[in-house]
């Protein structure tokens, strides 16, 4: 454990890409394999399962350090993250253990989930005592379920690949579905992810193992800068881009396999894409969208949603929300990985695939120019999509987000906005621990008369006075924490602190001050939400400190949007 909170320590001081792979890559050289195994897996985004409760951790600080709850919450509203916050108040008395980040993990912390709680807290208290503070932090976000780190996969990838001396894209396709929490880490697939063999990755992955997904860059020229940057549409194949969950099937073996793009097996879950995928010929491998398909369209995401989180398919939400898998690519037919041959080729070999197949293929737009294919992106909306894929011609398919071996590129559709105002503001996470950075919104339940009418309701807010049943009010209906620059944030942290009305933990509302236009990829009626409206992916686009208060939008301006 020493060890692995050491090298946490490491990669969470520097934003170098070349120390943090240095670092990991020096852990690796020494790490025993069964220690190096948990590494890889949390680096490259396994999720620890939450074995202790936050509230069962805060109140064994309070009593280890001797001071009251008051204090503790003081201290966390200050730190801003309650791993550190506990490594703080901690005492700093402790005796050392050599106990390796395996053992910690398999003979310590994962038998503590059906403990009593009793028996619970007498071991959490005695394994601070083998902890410094480095390791006491890292052990609360462990059993706390909330570990998360500033490496990506990719860098992962280069120092396991550095330290085996290894291609960096064979040691990403040995890891497709390492982080998958269904299978815990072992000695022999880490020594898999490193080990040389010539005969091929069969050697080394399950016959369900899929390949790393390609990623595309987004596309941000304006139109009349395309044929400078692009060339001519000839060069290019242009499909739709779809509101799903990016997928593979795999078909091996007379099985097939669907994973997801974050390298999460959901066969499970999408038993007609099972269905249609059975008849695929043994060694393919499908590149595709997995999504509601619903009166010969694709349905928005938040029906596919009611998918996502179901342990359980009842015949009404296959019914309601039956599934299917839009293909666009192939990475292996036969047997042979061929995301090498270029786009074209590959393209040939999917039709032949699906040829007779009842799985979808992605259609391709073809059109004369750029501004053709501009006023047709126009129709996105309409047809439930959101945008254009464009794929050079000559492109193979690459490893994660890269230019090496070809282009993708995302020509999105703008995003959906709305003016809205700041009315609760909380403090971030990391290096933002210290600023007030995740913001929640509002809009306006009518428009107001006019400035006076909206300064009223401001004056109520500050006096706490209830907001009587049909007048004017601010409706919370989304929150955001990322658009602005660190400059801009800092900004915003001061106006909070200076105009905060009450604080909710590490909650704060203010004043309503500041209005902002928020971007948004998609909008959708939730119950479950006081505005009776939830967005997908708000993101804060700029500050409107051109823009009155009272002209912010309204909820019936939402409304309309669910319409576009």
């Amino acid at each position: 454990m020493k060890h692995f909170a050491d090298l946490f320590t490491e990669l969470d001081s520097t934003t170098s890409t070349l120390a943090k792979v240095a670092a990991m890559q020096a852990y690796f050289k020494v790490a025993p394999p069964q220690d190096a195994a948990w590494a890889v897996y949390f680096l490259s985004g396994g999720k620890p399962r939450q074995v202790v409760k936050t509230a069962a951790l805060r109140a064994l600080a309070c009593e280890a350090a001797g001071i009251d709850d008051w204090l503790f919450d003081e201290c966390y509203h200050a730190v801003g993250d309650l791993a550190e916050t506990i490594a703080y108040v901690l005492p700093l008395d402790f005796e050392p253990s050599d106990v390796g980040l395996a053992v910690w993990m398999e003979e310590r912390l994962l038998p503590l989930r059906g403990l009593s709680e009793e028996e619970t807290a007498f071991r959490i208290k005695r394994y601070w005592r083998e902890l410094d503070a480095r390791g006491r932090f890292l052990l609360i976000k462990l059993v706390g379920g909330s570990f998360r780190v500033g490496v990506s996969k990719l860098l992962v990838q280069r120092a396991l690949a550095a330290h085996a001396g290894l291609d960096a894209k064979r040691v990403a396709q040995r890891m497709m579905g390492y982080a998958d929490a269904k299978v815990l880490p072992t000695a022999r697939k880490f020594q898999a992810l490193i080990a040389h063999t010539e005969s091929g990755a069969s050697d080394v992955m399950d016959a369900g193992q899929p390949y790393p997904f390609f990623l595309a860059h987004q596309l941000d020229a304006v139109l009349g800068e395309f044929d400078a940057k692009l060339g001519p549409v000839s060069n290019w194949q242009v499909e739709w881009k779809y509101d799903g969950i990016r997928g593979q099937i795999v078909k091996r073996a007379g099985q097939v396999w669907v994973w997801s793009r974050g390298e999460e097996l959901v066969t499970e879950r999408f038993p007609e894409i099972v269905a249609l995928a059975s008849g695929l010929p043994d060694g393919t491998v499908l590149d595709g969208e997995i999504m509601v398909w619903v009166a010969n369209a694709p349905a928005a995401f938040a029906l596919l949603q009611q998918r996502i989180g179901r342990k359980t398919l009842g015949k009404k939400i296959l019914a309601d929300a039956p599934v299917t898998f839009m293909a666009y690519d192939v990475l292996e037919a036969n047997g042979q990985d061929i995301r090498m041959q270029p786009q074209h080729a590959r393209r040939q070999q999917l039709e032949q695939i699906l040829s007779g197949s009842e799985l979808k293929l992605s259609p391709i737009e073809r059109l004369q120019s750029w501004a053709d294919f501009a006023l047709l992106r126009g129709e996105s909306r309409a047809r439930g999509v959101e945008g254009f894929m464009l794929k050079r011609m000559d492109a193979a398919y690459g490893t994660g987000r890269t230019k090496a071996d070809g282009l993708w590129w995302k020509w999105k559709i703008d995003p959906m906005t709305i003016d809205c105002v700041l009315i609760y503001a909380q403090a971030g996470h990391g290096r933002r621990a210290s600023l007030y950075t995740d913001y929640t919104f509002a809009v306006w339940n009518r428009p107001p008369a006019d400035a006076q009418e909206a300064q009223a309701v401001v004056k109520a807010i500050e006096k706490r006075d209830p907001a009587q049943e049909g007048a004017l009010q601010l409706v919370a209906f989304a929150k955001a924490y990322s658009g602005l620059t660190d400059e801009e944030f800092k900004q915003i942290d001061s106006v909070v602190r200076k105009t905060t009305l009450e604080k909710f933990g590490p909650v704060r509302s203010v004043k309503p001050t500041l209005v902002f236009e928020l971007g948004f990829e998609g909008i959708n009626f939730s119950p479950r939400h006081k505005s009776g409206i939830a967005v997908r992916f708000p993101r804060m686009l700029r500050i409107r400190h051109d823009k009155p208060m009272h002209e912010a939008n309204t909820l019936e301006d939402l409304k309309m949007l669910l319409k576009t």
